[in-house]
């Protein structure tokens, strides 16, 4: 389904598609010009065509009269299709020439202020084995087939975006078992192991990314990606952290939870526990990892948004400062095809950096300050 990463957001806030309470701010659409896009017309549009293209490709098989996801501009799968048909057929260097005469921005504000705040994730690198033994001693389990994920949106419209899991037992929906309690083995499914890795502390941080490549003891690499959650609220263990006074808000990122947890192992279980949250797996087959959208992400182009208020497959404009010092400005157009449960509000974006070392430096630390404008068809 989804992955859901966030990192440095994750480890100190909320993550991983559980319900939020906060209320969400207001969304608001100011028209503009292509002129008034900072950055505009300097964008290798070229670089763009595999991520929307797939898009498109899904937009091109849904119902005309479908409303066109969460907001509500948007209008139905009808309004998008004629744009996507000639998209799928348009020269690279006409690209810019396409967009300006096929659509219009519209510059996304919360609460009528246009700034947010953008983060990082990217696609987990883990060693492991289809068989335990060894070094390879900690389970990343597939879903069960009496996990019940239920999207409250589809019963209720004000809870649009919001989920919870459980099992089924006489008739009712009651609680899944806990991180503490499936680590354990105190829970029905022991044998549904999809992959033992070698280390529990990235076998945590890989369900905090929701997807991995896992390189195989046997030879290969198997590719793994979110599959359900067990529907306990996510806990951040940074702010666990910070509560014993073992980091500091000035000192905790991704790197330093790791290296406690790394230089603690008679404390790490405790502490990863203390986060009830579940993330399963299945293995993925092909391009990937693929985002909540269904398709797969693609580096520098995907980019993770509230679906509760943005639609999946809305090209976005994006203006977001640098994820890390010597990188550059960032300044693209995007694609909204991914959500988690830190995403939270109008502007607010995950940016997906793709795999390998230099997609987690980048993404590891970020959390820039940016803007995006909404590209509607005419």
């Amino acid at each position: 389904m989804r992955i859901v990463s966030l990192i440095l957001l994750c480890l100190v806030a909320a993550c991983a598609g559980v319900p939020q309470e906060d209320k969400t701010p207001e969304l608001n659409l100011r028209e503009a010009r292509f002129s008034d896009l900072p950055g505009w017309g300097a964008d290798d549009l070229k670089t763009f065509i595999p991520a929307f293209s797939k898009s498109c490709e899904r937009i091109l098989k849904g119902t005309p009269d479908k409303k066109f996801g969460a907001l509500e501009q948007s209008g139905t799968y009808g309004d998008w299709q004629p744009a996507c048909r000639s998209f799928l057929n348009v020269a690279p260097e006409n690209l810019k020439a396409f967009f300006e005469n096929r659509f219009t921005p519209y510059q996304v504000l919360v609460d009528n202020q246009p700034e947010g705040l953008f983060t990082g994730y990217y696609e987990a690198s883990l060693k492991g084995s289809r068989v335990q033994g060894g070094p390879y001693q900690t389970p990343l389990y597939a879903r069960a087939d009496d996990l019940v994920m239920v999207q409250l949106g589809e019963f209720r419209e004000d809870l649009k975006g919001r989920r919870i899991a459980g099992r089924v037992r006489d008739g009712k929906l009651v609680p899944y078992e806990n991180r503490s309690e499936i680590v354990a083995g105190n829970w029905p499914h022991n044998d549904k192991v999809l992959i033992w890795v070698d280390d529990p502390v990235e076998a945590f941080f890989v369900q905090i990314q929701g997807s991995g490549v896992v390189a195989l003891a046997e030879g290969g690499a198997m590719r793994i990606g979110y599959a359900g959650q067990n529907g306990h609220v996510y806990y951040a263990i940074g702010r666990e952290l910070i509560k014993r006074e073992e980091l500091t808000k000035e000192n905790v990122s991704m790197q330093a939870i790791r290296e406690w947890l790394s230089a603690h192992p008679d404390q790490a279980d405790e502490i990863m526990n203390t986060n009830a949250s579940y993330v399963f797996f299945e293995e993925l087959y092909g391009e990937g990892p693929k985002g909540g959208e269904g398709v797969a992400l693609t580096a520098g182009r995907s980019l993770a948004v509230d679906r509760s208020l943005l639609s999946y497959g809305l090209p976005l404009w994006a203006d977001i400062e640098a994820p890390i010092e010597g990188a550059s400005h960032i300044q693209r157009l995007m694609v909204a095809q991914d959500t988690g449960g830190a995403i939270r509000g109008p502007v607010r974006g995950d940016v997906f950096w793709g795999y390998g070392e230099r997609a987690e430096t980048l993404a590891g630390p970020m959390k820039s300050k940016g803007q995006y404008w909404a590209l509607l068809p005419n």
